[in-house]
């Protein structure tokens, strides 16, 4: 049956009732205590909590700041956070946040309203004073945060977006008297800690050694039903591991405790003598959005203009065998701009499959042929001569290998592919600057109710914005503008699955993979309830073996 926006309302003022005594997932019995190893994988750009965009920043944010309220994991509803209760418009548009009495900061000074309207006030701020281009499309649609008391809060939106409350809700506050006008001295400061109200503090910031975080004895959900016995450790050791290969052998060696697994290291790196018994390893499935990999053209590069040429790479990379050889044949082939088991996918887009005759033909079909005999198909563009001949930049050396095989195809197409693997931090600031030719990169899973506007939508082209590539589609921008303001569901599913269609007909993307699984290691001493929610893995809620 369809929701409409009364259902929604009233489904949210159920929410407030039942959620506020929503079932805790955590076991009463486990015992508090120890340092909890696990593996972050890479050195976060910034921690900073406004202008941070990275996935490595947003896990250790996790820890030491809170939101209004959060999501379920298991039934995907709304459990209260800073926010004891919230009352919603009947249109919608106004949502009023009641804080928590007693919630303070890291310092010790007093959570308030005005805390939450600063947060708001500085992502959307008009001179992106503190970097919050990636950010600032999400709250496009909230109008204004007025404070109605010192525990009071009230959003008020444009429009009738389905996501407002979401964004309102998820938003992770930060402290006024922090952030709001640091020195230079200070702003250096902040790209390395952060004061929030959360579980954990910062204890210790070290790019060789790793981030540590310790128990916040005054956290204000060691007392609220639904977070008692969650967080159970005294610290958190957040360590910088890249390499599979050696975070594998780390854990083994109980120098970690935790560490993701991709499909090649669950199958093929996890079968010595000690997993099983010291360490273990876990195989799950889950409801929980999916991320994607993928390759990205530079559109003002002028040999990615034409989408023959866009096509025929596409067709020169063979993730049929990738899959096969390096996934153990696990995942799906990815046919568009987010997870195809999404029920917004278009499900009659099919995945673009590896045909050398195919990208041949439309090379040649596009004007391009080797006319110097150096094995490179050329072609003169706006009076240049151009060479098929470009970089790849890659951040991660383990997908070197997924495009090397597609180096060695291109070749046989007489196109010269270069891969250049960068340090993270250096490929996030080209990125940002637009300095690039071709990029692989991966997108978390982000939310299930599917939102492109941020990586999509031409508006989000600019500096920090997530469009990097500089996609353009007037008929795209409108069908997610339409989509964003659809309440009910199966319109948003109608508008989406067009737009994927159209993007996946641009081929902006050489889309990878969709996992089927996600996979995990983890040591002897490190207990858990289960293994993982129909939303989440939980980490939260485990403890550690004394």
């Amino acid at each position: 049956m369809p929701m409409t926006l009364k259902m929604i309302v009233s489904l949210f003022a159920l929410f407030l009732i039942a959620d506020s005594n929503a079932e805790n997932l955590g076991n009463p019995d486990a015992p508090k205590g120890g340092t909890f190893l696990y593996n972050l994988e890479s050195v976060p750009t910034t921690l900073h909590p406004l202008s941070s965009t990275d996935y490595y920043a947003q896990v250790v944010q996790s820890y030491l700041l809170d939101s209004l309220a959060q999501r379920h994991p298991d039934t995907y509803d709304w459990v209260p956070g800073m926010a004891a209760s919230w009352t919603i418009s009947k249109d919608g548009k106004v949502f009023e946040f009641v804080l928590r009495d007693g919630i303070k900061w890291h310092d010790g000074k007093p959570l308030t309203a005005a805390d939450v309207k600063f947060t708001f006030d500085a992502i959307v701020d008009p001179t992106n004073k503190y970097k919050t281009a990636s950010s600032k499309p999400y709250y496009e649609d909230i109008e204004k945060v007025e404070i109605l008391a010192p525990n009071k809060v009230r959003f008020t939106c444009k429009k009738t977006y389905f996501q407002n409350f979401a964004i309102a809700a998820e938003m992770l506050v930060v402290p006024k008297h922090i952030y709001e006008n640091p020195s230079k001295e200070e702003e250096k400061k902040l790209n390395k800690t952060i004061i929030g109200t959360g579980a954990y503090k910062i204890d210790s910031y070290d790019r060789t050694k790793g981030i540590t975080l310790k128990r916040n004895p005054d956290w204000w959900g060691y007392t609220v039903g639904f977070y008692k016995n969650t967080h159970n450790y005294d610290k958190i050791l957040m360590k910088f591991v890249k390499e599979d290969t050696i975070a594998i052998t780390m854990i083994e060696k109980e120098e970690l405790d935790f560490i993701s697994l991709n499909t090649e290291a669950y199958n093929k790196k996890t079968s010595g003598p000690r997993w099983g018994k010291s360490v273990f390893k876990v195989k799950f499935e889950s409801k929980a959005a999916k991320g994607y990999g993928f390759l990205g053209f530079n559109f003002k590069e002028p040999m990615f203009k034409s989408k023959n040429v866009r096509t025929a790479l596409y067709h020169l990379v063979n993730r049929e065998l990738m899959n096969e050889k390096f996934l153990f044949g696990q995942s799906e082939l990815a046919t568009g701009p987010w997870y195809k088991q999404s029920e917004y996918a278009n499900p009659e887009v099919k995945p673009i499959l590896f045909d050398l005759k195919k990208a041949m033909d439309l090379l040649s079909e596009d004007g391009w042929k080797d006319t110097d005999g150096d094995q490179i198909v050329d072609k003169v563009i706006d009076g240049q001569k151009v060479k098929l001949s470009f970089t790849i930049l890659e951040p991660l050396q383990d997908f070197v290998k997924y495009l090397t095989v597609f180096k060695e195809d291109a070749k046989k197409a007489g196109v010269e592919v270069n891969i250049k693997y960068v340090e993270w931090n250096t490929f996030i600031k080209l990125l940002d600057e637009r300095k690039f030719q071709m990029v692989r990169l991966a997108w978390g899973p982000g939310s299930v109710d599917i939102d492109p506007k941020q990586i999509w939508h031409s508006s989000s082209y600019e500096q920090q914005g997530s469009n990097f590539i500089a996609y353009n589609n007037p008929t795209v921008d409108k069908l997610i503008d339409d989509a964003r303001m659809a309440i009910e569901r199966k319109d948003r599913v109608k508008l989406l699955r067009e737009a994927y269609k159209l993007i996946a007909d641009d081929v902006p993307y050489i889309f990878f993979f969709n996992p089927r699984y996600g996979y995990y290691g983890h040591t002897k001493r490190m207990k858990r309830v289960k293994d993982t929610y129909n939303y989440a893995v939980g980490l939260s809620y485990w403890w550690m073996e004394k």
